[in-house]
């Protein structure tokens, strides 16, 4: 049981910083920076993120009586925005492309400084050290992500030859991973069906959607983008924190 850990601990960071490189060589800073000046999108989309899913994750907490484990990682998804596939999302979904990618990166830049902030305020009898959330999630999240645009922005060529590489590498470590923790936790998993963590997951997909649907603004393509963004989280950024992060008393 020992090895499965260590590899699902190896998996997480593979998984981390593949999807960050993979993101990073598909952009251009111009594609993150245009859909940014639109102030009011902005506005409602960081109050989406940043407010109002922080807060619907601890309602639902609460209305479900998660225990102390469940409800912290409930917790930890509601303050992570910023997944890295949400631009692959709209594009399925037919959504504003320019302004998924700029969503995105600003939602991981700006989860680096806002996790460790605002954790500790959010979860009673929980010990969180900020500047080694913040490091890390710098070191493994927007170190990459930086590499990347760089590489994109000079070496295009390159960039295009080699980001399928790293895509496909997220994708596989992300799947050894789910894998692995299932094995390593199967009894937890099982007992998310008795302890209402499934539904709690659910309840927190669809508040999402509904927040990021409602503040999206008059346009279908916006609104796409903004449920989408809203109700996926940064699985990475939470994973990230919970391995800094040790619950002393359990959920409030």
């Amino acid at each position: 049981m020992e090895f499965v850990n260590k590899a699902a601990s190896l998996s997480t960071i593979i998984f981390v910083v593949s999807s960050m490189l993979a993101v990073g060589l598909s952009l251009t800073v111009g594609r993150v920076v245009a859909p940014l000046r639109n102030a009011r999108l902005v506005t409602f989309a960081l109050l989406a993120n940043f407010v109002l899913m922080p807060l619907a994750a601890m309602a639902i907490a609460r209305l479900l009586q998660l225990d102390g484990s469940l409800g912290v990682a409930l917790l930890l998804l509601g303050t992570a925005p910023g997944a890295p596939f949400i631009p692959l999302l709209a594009g399925i979904a037919k959504g504003d492309l320019a302004f998924s990618v700029g969503l995105t990166v600003l939602l991981m830049i700006l989860s680096v400084a806002y996790m460790p902030l605002v954790l500790p305020l959010l979860l009673s009898g929980v010990s969180v050290d900020p500047a080694k959330i913040a490091s890390s999630l710098l070191l493994l999240m927007l170190l990459p992500l930086g590499i990347g645009l760089a590489v994109k922005a000079g070496l295009e060529g390159i960039a295009a030859r080699i980001e399928p590489l790293f895509s496909n590498a997220s994708k596989f470590a992300l799947m050894l991973l789910i894998l692995l923790m299932f094995v390593a936790n199967i009894q937890n998993i099982l007992s998310l069906y008795v302890s209402r963590g499934v539904l709690a997951s659910i309840l927190l997909l669809v508040a999402g959607s509904i927040i990021g649907w409602f503040l999206g603004g008059p346009a279908v393509k916006t609104r796409s983008v903004m449920a989408l963004g809203t109700a996926q989280r940064n699985i990475a950024a939470a994973l990230v924190v919970a391995k800094q992060t040790s619950v002393t008393h359990g959920w409030p």
